[in-house]
């Protein structure tokens, strides 16, 4: 692909997950008015200004508005852009931080209400472990790709899958501590994955 390609693909990209974003946080506010449940997509859309229609085209359902986002081309372009010579983990690591940091203060705010309600809601929980799982997934082929192994190596699997486990507690860590500094907790947890998770 082109650098303009490349670049025009990173901006549309970047503008899906900018949308998105916003229909999550007006999501956000309808949940914390009248609960999760009594919350339709309809109600949703409308306070997005977008059609129901256009809400499916962003998410399959409704817990997805909650448990998924359109950050990963972003991850995975900051991924590759990452120095050959340094090691996968610490690749993956400041590919994330680099995702984080382009966050605003209000996208950040999304991300904390977001994680506590998937801790209080059932359902969400299932709907947040299916979408780490294609992430996982994600994470083992692009490093796979950086060392030239196979996705289905059991150390290549082993690494996305203990990244994985860093990144869920520290979004639950998170969402019991709003007062934290999430990119601050990520940056150190996956610091601690790098140091081979030292006690």
């Amino acid at each position: 692909m082109a650098a303009d390609q490349q670049k025009t693909a990173g901006l549309r990209e970047r503008k899906k997950a900018k949308t998105m974003a916003a229909v999550q946080r007006h999501a956000m506010r309808l949940f914390r008015e009248s609960g999760y449940h009594a919350t339709t997509v309809e109600q949703i859309a409308e306070a997005a200004e977008i059609s129901p229609s256009t809400f499916f085209r962003y998410f399959a359902t409704k817990e997805d508005v909650v448990s998924s986002d359109n950050y990963d081309p972003i991850l995975i372009s900051a991924f590759e852009e990452q120095p050959a010579d340094i090691s996968p983990l610490r690749a993956l690591r400041n590919a994330v931080m680099a995702g984080l940091s382009e966050l605003s203060a209000e996208e950040l705010e999304t991300v904390w209400e977001r994680n506590r309600l998937i801790v209080s809601v059932p359902e969400l929980r299932a709907s947040m472990l299916n979408n780490l799982s294609q992430t996982m997934q994600m994470i083992t082929e692009m490093i796979a790709k950086r060392i030239d192994r196979k996705p289905d190596d059991l150390a290549v699997r082993t690494m996305s899958g203990a990244a994985i486990g860093v990144i869920i507690s520290v979004l639950l860590n998170y969402a019991e501590h709003p007062e934290a500094n999430l990119i601050q907790l990520m940056d150190e947890g996956l610091a601690q994955l790098e140091a081979g998770l030292p006690l």
